[in-house]
């Protein structure tokens, strides 16, 4: 009988945070949530601590086959216990990469990952009191939000608007209704499509509405709302908070969308005479011809260069790379932070060369 031995305790003045350039994740554990969900924890390969707002999201390199897959997840841990992260996902019909953890991701496991990255926080848009409205999975970053407000500021006024198929696919519903006991302005409202037949449920039944949110949120005029789950799922309920007159500057919604299309080539020559620039790739050791208009994510490829991108747009940060020389234009969507830009980093899936560049790649 083998006996496991505690790790060395380490203060958290005697860590550095965590950072996505230098140290991977380690699985600690996998707790099964809700049917077809599982909760992935994971701690620093080395000794470093978490620092990340809560609603923030991570993107993972999952090991699939030759080539790994990018997918992004929000963190459903709390940035107020720092020594571990934790992501809950839920695993559809078609999914690889959530299939994939699913099946083969087990304690002691090691992955890459890339962030905390997002402006999906009630940090950066605060309000005095909160409406936080989600479907299925999209209850993870109002778990964060929840989670950090009940260790923080417990007396928090939310009003929690969760939706779900059936009541045994409510995710975290247990832990919810006992942070309830000790927030006293922690208020629960569930709405389940339909229920099994030895399900007992005396909640509402069917999809939300206007009348629901009004019934499970009386003032919701008045509060901050932040809402996430399925895009038919938001758009509805954007739409529905905007008729009834609802000001929209204080809704903020979450979603990740798959990759873009691939581009079709540039001409090498643009309408306006620009000539294409020439992109240095030192680790490959190759030269490469950028037509104008062209990123050098779309370079990178159609010179058979492999950058790891999951979003496309700059919102994940997963295809950051060093530029050496030369001057990019860079329009990205918060997927950099200021200080990775003067240290010379840039993302390639929204960088486009104005010289000739070298890219560590």
């Amino acid at each position: 009988m083998s006996v496991s031995v505690p790790p060395r305790h380490v203060h958290l003045d005697q860590m550095q945070p965590w950072s996505d350039r230098q140290h991977f994740l380690e699985c600690l554990s996998v707790t099964p949530e809700a049917p077809d969900v599982m909760t992935f924890t994971f701690r620093s390969d080395k000794d470093n601590w978490f620092r990340y707002l809560p609603g923030q999201f991570v993107t993972l390199e999952i090991p699939v086959g030759p080539e790994p897959l990018m997918r992004t997840y929000t963190l459903s841990s709390t940035p107020t216990r720092p020594f571990s992260v934790a992501v809950t996902v839920k695993a559809q019909k078609d999914s690889i990469g959530t299939r994939w953890m699913f099946d083969n991701l087990k304690p002691g496991m090691r992955l890459r990952a890339f962030g905390p990255l997002g402006d999906f926080t009630h940090i950066r848009h605060p309000g005095e009191k909160y409406l936080f409205i989600s479907a299925g999975s999209g209850i993870t970053p109002m778990m964060s939000m929840t989670r950090y407000m009940s260790d923080v500021a417990p007396l928090s006024d939310i009003s929690f608007i969760n939706c779900a198929r059936g009541p045994s696919e409510i995710i975290f519903r247990s832990e919810l209704e006992y942070l309830a006991r000790f927030m006293p302005n922690l208020s629960l409202g569930f709405i389940v499509e339909e229920r099994g037949q030895m399900e007992l449920w005396s909640g509402l039944r069917g999809r939300i509405d206007k009348a629901k949110i009004a019934l499970l949120a009386h003032d919701f005029l008045d509060r901050t709302v932040f809402c996430c789950g399925p895009d038919v799922f938001m758009n509805f309920v954007s739409s529905s908070l905007e008729a009834a007159g609802f000001d929209m500057s204080r809704y903020h919604q979450e979603s990740f969308r798959p990759a873009s299309a691939e581009l079709e080539p540039e001409p090498a020559v643009s309408a306006d005479g620009e000539v294409a620039t020439s992109i240095r790739f030192t680790m490959a050791g190759k030269d490469v011809a950028c037509a104008p208009g062209q990123t050098i994510l779309q370079a990178a490829r159609g010179a058979g260069i492999r950058i790891g991108a999951a979003c496309e747009s700059g919102l994940c940060g997963t295809c950051k790379v060093m530029k050496l020389a030369g001057e990019v234009e860079m329009h990205h969507n918060g997927g950099i932070l200021d200080d990775e830009i003067d240290e010379g980093y840039i993302l390639a899936c929204c960088s486009r060369p104005k010289t000739d560049v070298q890219i560590e790649a």
